[in-house]
């Protein structure tokens, strides 16, 4: 695969929560430099960094973010304020107490709220694979698949794990095909990247592999 494809397809990220305005502002000059799908920061910096860049890579941020059990009232509202400061993209964490109280109608109708703060922008779904079981998984890929978000996404990358192969494979296998998925957590080389993308990953979040492109290494 030409690496061109494989970064087009990366959320270069840095959500630590001591990220500086210094290494934010790094991250966007590559995330343009580069050519990548998207910048992932905190919402805190969307509007300097949408200021910043001009267009010329997406910003996306967070909501929910990293545990998932905020409001539906109170993502949505973080939605659509990081939308108004110049966010184009949206990653959302479920509320996975509901996920493990089968409370799957509520799971559906908090995705549908966000969805609906985001209006046209896209919308992924961050369901934190490593704490589910594979029925859960597939649950949520239907979920997903009925709430109208744009993506299902493996990971924060804040849990016990990040993206694996199987579960990548796993939710290509089970959301609806008009849905796309989102691998994030551990990976952390042009291989990985392209095994992940073989295997269904229409996107990649990650910080490493503008790293490992820029020195050079597989």
């Amino acid at each position: 695969m030409e690496l061109k494809e494989i970064l087009s397809r990366v959320d270069h990220t840095l959500l630590r929560p001591d990220a500086t305005w210094e290494e934010i502002r790094a991250l966007c000059d590559d995330g343009a430099a580069y050519s990548c799908a998207s910048v992932c920061i905190p919402a805190a910096y969307v509007r300097q960094a949408s200021d910043y860049v001009q267009g010329a890579v997406a910003v996306c941020t967070v909501v929910g973010f990293p545990n998932g059990y905020s409001t539906t009232a109170a993502k949505c509202f973080e939605a659509e304020e990081a939308l108004a400061s110049g966010a184009s993209e949206i990653d959302m964490v479920i509320n996975l107490g509901w996920l493990k109280d089968g409370r799957y109608h509520e799971l559906e109708r908090e995705i549908r709220a966000v969805k609906a703060a985001c209006q046209r922008h896209v919308l992924k779904v961050i369901v934190e694979t490593c704490l589910l079981t594979e029925e859960e998984k597939i649950r949520m890929c239907e979920v997903v698949s009925e709430s109208g978000a744009d993506f299902i996404k493996t990971s924060t990358g804040f849990s016990t794990g990040g993206a694996t192969r199987e579960d990548v494979a796993l939710l290509r296998a089970h959301v609806a095909p008009g849905v796309k998925v989102k691998a994030a957590g551990g990976i952390s080389s042009l291989r990985d990247a392209e095994d992940f993308i073989a295997l269904g990953a229409d996107r990649l979040g990650t910080s490493r592999i503008v790293k490992a492109v820029k020195e050079g290494s597989n």
